[in-house]
């Protein structure tokens, strides 16, 4: 995957109390992402079709590029939001970093 990518932030959480992780870590994080050009593109409890989900909450964010997000998830304005989610908002949960894919392009004479 090239740089030029997209990469995907994807969360699958279990948070403790919804209105109190809104209003103690989203409403902070949301201009966060703002700031660094990603976008949330999905949240929400998620419809489980296929084996376990160990989670009541689930999001996808869209970042420019592998790096950008990178830069957001190690920045210094990050890091207290992201122990607040950890140790008080939530119980497990994980977190991945996804390159978003582009496919090469087939012309139509092959």
């Amino acid at each position: 995957m090239s740089e030029s990518s997209s990469a995907y932030l994807v969360v699958q959480l279990n948070v403790k109390n919804h209105q109190e992780y809104l209003q103690r870590y989203a409403m902070f994080v949301l201009p966060m992402f703002k700031k660094f050009g990603a976008e949330v593109i999905a949240a929400s409890t998620p419809k489980v079709l296929e084996g376990e989900w160990g989670g009541n909450w689930s999001a996808v964010v869209r970042f420019p590029s592998m790096s950008v997000a990178e830069e957001w998830y190690n920045s210094p304005e990050y890091q207290p939001l992201k122990e607040l989610r950890k140790k008080e908002l939530t119980v497990g949960g994980s977190s991945a970093l996804v390159e978003g894919f582009n496919p090469p392009v087939r012309s139509e004479h092959e």
